[in-house]
């Protein structure tokens, strides 16, 4: 079975477009005459589900173990809250709103359908309460009144969302509203709300635990979070549900079994029960089919890499998350990894920057990249020291 990493990639700040690599499957270098044979390890095939549409993606490294139908457009129902939720978050990182802010509920946003979280028309309530109510309620009316706190109105919150969309390459998205309600022209793709779900995951890490909240109380109401998988799986932190009668059944799950994190998106399924038992089935099968395996730890120093025209001579250089992989269960030793650090470096570096490249590949084969950051700083030396590393470097053949 190949695996095709699902790679999300900077482009502007720290917006993501993601594309599909679809890597040829090699046999793993034959082993020395003088070594016994490994024994074979039989795949396990992906179980039949019942839904429209999945995709299983490696959190961690973007790698799909699993896909059906992942770029059929479909009526995403209230997995659009995901959008609506990443304008939030971004507000709130932009300090253009802030957690304990009280906004008023417009009149348009209490006349919301479906479901809700009954915010009263006019009543002040935080920006923390309308987002337990817009993730933990799904309700609509938190959607649109968040939505016309950040953007204004909604319509221009709706723009808002749409170029957000295209930034991060949910080239096959189009939405018309906050809520997720069904509108002819509002659609995505099984493949988009992963990229969707992955950019919010790493952008926006310390709103994510809303997610895992299993009930919330307003007004005196007490909803349960939708997700059934936080009551039946400890490892499961998220995410969204999702249905309407175009839509069907839909989940987007997020599980959390370190060194390992696990996306599952599930589209169209016929009941809430399927919805729940597909996604397990799904969940179950890629931590049996396929073992993790963390290459190098988030924060801790890979290497020490030499810094010429700089006050110190070295710096630490490594990762800001976790570097993982997974591979069929009992192959973790075909996975190696590769640097890419271009010789020489100059001060001034500030911590943070990227200083090389780290490729991670399995039986030889590339899954995904990683950028190598300067763990600290390397300010720039003064003129003497500088002219003399020049000379130095000169003689080396390394530069002027």
């Amino acid at each position: 079975m190949n695996l095709r990493p699902l790679v999300l990639s900077a482009a502007a700040a720290v917006v993501a477009v993601s594309s599909f690599l679809v890597l040829a499957q090699t046999a793993a270098p034959a082993a020395p005459a003088a070594a016994a044979p490994a024994p074979a390890i039989v795949e396990i095939p992906v179980p039949a589900v019942n839904a429209a549409a999945y995709l299983v993606v490696e959190a961690t490294s973007g790698q799909v173990l699993a896909e059906q139908n992942t770029r059929q457009k479909r009526d995403p129902a209230s997995l659009t809250k995901l959008m609506t939720a990443y304008l939030v978050f971004d507000a709130l990182h932009q300090k253009q709103i802030s957690l304990g802010q009280r906004m008023r509920v417009p009149e348009r946003a209490w006349k919301a359908e479906g479901s809700r979280m009954f915010i009263a028309p006019g009543a002040p309530v935080t920006a923390e309460d309308m987002i337990r109510g817009l993730i933990i309620q799904s309700g609509n009316d938190a959607a649109i009144a968040l939505a016309i706190a950040v953007g204004g109105n909604e319509g221009d919150f709706v723009t808002k969302m749409n170029r957000q969309a295209k930034k991060l390459g949910m080239d096959d998205t189009q939405f018309l509203n906050p809520t997720g309600l069904t509108q002819q022209g509002h659609y995505s793709t099984a493949h988009d709300l992963a990229v969707l779900s992955l950019a919010l995951m790493r952008d926006f890490p310390q709103y994510t635990k809303f997610y895992a909240e299993k009930s919330f109380t307003f007004n005196k109401i007490t909803q349960e979070n939708r997700n059934r998988l936080l009551f039946l799986d400890p490892s499961v932190d998220g995410l969204k549900t999702g249905h309407t009668d175009a839509a069907g059944w839909c989940l987007i799950t997020s599980v959390n079994r370190p060194p390992r994190k696990l996306l599952t998106v599930l589209l169209g399924a016929p009941s809430e029960a399927a919805r729940i038992n597909e996604s397990r089935k799904l969940i179950d099968w890629a931590f049996t089919a396929f073992e993790g395996k963390r290459l190098y730890e988030a924060k801790k120093p890979i290497q020490q890499m030499t810094v010429w025209k700089s006050t110190v001579d070295s710096i630490p250089v490594g990762f800001n998350d976790d570097v993982t992989a997974v591979t069929s269960t009992g192959k973790a030793t075909d996975i190696t990894t590769e640097f890419n650090i271009a010789e020489p470096k100059f001060g001034p570096i500030i911590a943070g920057d990227t200083v090389g490249l780290l490729k991670v590949k399995r039986a030889g084969n590339l899954i995904y990249e990683r950028n190598i950051i300067a763990m600290e700083s390397a300010p720039a030396a003064p003129i003497w020291k500088r002219m003399w590393h020049s000379v130095v470097l000169f003689f080396k053949g390394l530069g002027k």
